[in-house]
């Protein structure tokens, strides 16, 4: 009979030493206005006794370690509400996918070009590609202009992160915001498909394509 696998619990962050917690001797203690003063650890705990605070050590790796005299419940909630804002500000970036023919008509050039811009104004990147079908890898030249005009087109809120170059029949070139842009939130014009693209060689997440 095959055994069940356990699922273990993620480990949970450790929290920092408080009180009598604290196994040094002497600590490097912390105090707004004072500055620091290394004392032993019977003198700050008096001290943290006679505020009706806390004793907590801050930084454990330090020889004395760091201790602070705080309110721990209320440095604690604090912590949590500075992470959750953390978390909630990070933006993770994404890879989009433009792709054009050599002779692109001019509206569809556009939907292409509102696309890119709109990816690039959420702080997205934008992947775009021209393949060549039959002959048409002929004049590559064609390619590398329309590049060079979305490019030049989408340069107010991005800088070419990738030139355009030729990878067999296709040329690939990369987008990528500029810093400071301020992000917009939405969704891409009419023509983004939903089809994932692969992810590239950092690591950054992909996301769908505009075809």
């Amino acid at each position: 009979m095959a055994r069940r696998k356990s699922h273990k619990a993620p480990p949970r962050a450790k929290e920092p030493r408080t009180n009598r917690q604290i196994r040094a001797d002497k600590v490097r203690l912390v105090t707004e206005g004072k500055g620091i003063e290394v004392i032993d650890i019977r003198v700050a705990l008096e001290r943290a006794e006679q505020a009706g605070l806390d004793l907590v050590e801050v930084s454990p790796d330090q020889d004395p370690p760091v201790c602070k005299i705080i309110d721990y419940g209320k440095w604690k909630f604090e912590q949590q509400k500075k992470k959750k804002e953390q978390a909630k500000n990070q933006h993770t970036v994404s890879i989009k996918e433009i792709k054009m023919r050599p002779k692109i008509g001019d509206h569809d050039y556009d939907i292409k070009k509102r696309n890119a811009i709109g990816f690039l104004e959420k702080g997205d990147k934008v992947k775009v590609s021209l393949r060549f079908r039959g002959r048409e890898i002929t004049h590559p030249e064609l390619g590398m202009k329309l590049m060079d005009r979305l490019a030049q087109d989408a340069s107010e809120i991005s800088q070419v992160e990738s030139p355009a170059k030729m990878e067999g029949r296709q040329i690939v070139m990369v987008l990528a915001p500029k810093a400071g842009v301020k992000k917009k939130p939405g969704k891409p014009e009419e023509g983004s498909s939903q089809k994932e693209v692969a992810s590239n060689a950092t690591g950054e997440k992909s996301g769908p394509s505009s075809e």
